[in-house]
């Protein structure tokens, strides 16, 4: 604007007002309303205290129910007791099958003859009965399944220590890997002479050795122990 208005202050108490004047210094009609409504105003206007806190950023508030809790414990303890219910079946069942297995264990025993000799001679040992198959092909290699069989004609006899019973072992083998329970007996006790034959196997050759039904040679013929 070419006349352009001066810009006068003008002092409230509370703040300044800006108002605009003539350009000849005197104060306009409509400039001193303005500046009795800005004073008016600012004394309306409520002062915020210096020793007020300033209000911080809102953050989330998470609401927990006593009611919640007690579900959530509740379904807790649900799962608790249906992983402790399955843990009681999964025992009672292996219980069972072990009971089953020892049962099956004991009418071979009682039929008696080289399946109950062998299935009782692992069972001493604490190995699986799967084994038995292959015990019994090394047994029938080695005596015919006879347990007082005695081998006259090899090198340990000539030494006078003869193989005997039906994993032909020698007396001193017999005595150091017959199963301790056993030790009293003779050593063509069909049980111990077993429980003797088969530790000193796994003991020298390892446990495949007995589950491949012994030594054998490259043509796959049997090789004695």
């Amino acid at each position: 604007m070419a006349s352009a208005a001066a810009v006068g202050a003008v002092a409230t108490g509370t703040f300044t007002a800006l108002v605009p004047t003539p350009g000849d210094g005197t104060t306009t009609q409509a400039a001193a309303d303005e500046t009795s409504m800005s004073a008016t105003l600012a004394a309306s206007t409520m002062k915020i205290p210096s020793n007020a806190h300033a209000i911080g950023t809102l953050a989330p508030v998470s609401y927990s129910a006593p009611g919640f809790s007690a579900a959530d414990e509740h379904l807790a303890a649900l799962g608790k007791g249906s992983d402790l219910a399955a843990q009681l079946a999964k025992q009672l069942a292996d219980e069972q099958a072990k009971q089953a297995e020892q049962a099956r264990i004991d009418a071979i025993v009682a039929q008696g003859g080289l399946d109950g000799w062998i299935a009782e001679a692992l069972n001493i040992l604490d190995l699986p009965q799967s084994l038995a198959p292959s015990v019994k092909k090394i047994v029938m290699a080695e005596s015919g399944g006879n347990p007082r069989a005695i081998n006259n004609w090899d090198a340990n006899a000539r030494r006078g220590t003869p193989s005997q019973g039906l994993m032909q072992t020698i007396p001193v083998t017999f005595k150091h890997y017959v199963a301790p329970q056993l030790a009293n007996r003779p050593i063509t006790d069909p049980v111990a002479n077993l429980t003797a034959g088969i530790s000193y196997m796994i003991a020298n050759y390892g446990l495949d050795t007995v589950e491949a039904g012994g030594r054998s040679n490259s043509s796959g013929g049997y090789v004695g122990y």
